[in-house]
């Protein structure tokens, strides 16, 4: 686990290298440290497309499609469990607000998903595909934007039981 926040916090470091070159890109990629609820904890590395015939349909909303991979950990006692997560979400953001002219936007998506182990943290979770619904405030800083989210995973009950996963993310992402 030692290993994966160095790897993390390279792959941080690495948002943060100037490239303004690069910066009217429609490819972006992220990183989000994951906070669940009881002892999950984890990592999602994502590829985003942004759209360039979806920006600005209305206002300054902007569009984007996000794959991910998401590897979640959960610590028990002296007992771990891992498990890895595909998704793909179509994600949305609206302008909110401009502080110290940085503007925020409000992001609101849903996807699908599909994850490895259905027995994970303590919970059934009864079937491998579950939908990600995420919301969140995003500030733009430019090519980089940081955001903060809460992330539910479950399977809107087409299979019972349906506890579902919820985290809370931080997330940095950069164009490329």
């Amino acid at each position: 686990m030692k290993s994966f926040f160095k790897i993390l916090i390279l792959l941080i470091a690495s948002l943060f290298i100037n490239n303004t070159a690069l910066a009217q890109s429609n490819h972006g990629y992220a990183v989000d440290v994951l906070k669940g609820t009881g002892n999950i904890n984890g990592i999602k590395l994502a590829y985003q497309y942004h759209m360039p015939k979806m920006q600005n349909l209305v206002g300054d909303t902007r569009f984007y499609i996000e794959t991910s991979v998401n590897l979640w950990e959960f610590a028990h006692n002296h007992h771990s469990q891992s498990n890895l997560v595909l998704a793909v979400s179509p994600v949305l953001q609206f302008p909110a607000f401009s502080f110290n002219n940085t503007p925020f936007y409000v992001e609101a998506g849903i996807g699908i998903s599909l994850i490895d182990e259905t027995q994970f943290g303590g919970k059934n979770l009864s079937s491998h595909y579950q939908f990600e619904d995420r919301i969140g405030l995003v500030a733009d800083l430019g090519d980089t934007n940081i955001a903060l989210r809460i992330i539910h995973y479950s399977n809107a009950g087409f299979q019972k039981p349906n506890p579902g996963l919820d985290f809370m993310t931080l997330s940095v992402a950069k164009r490329f």
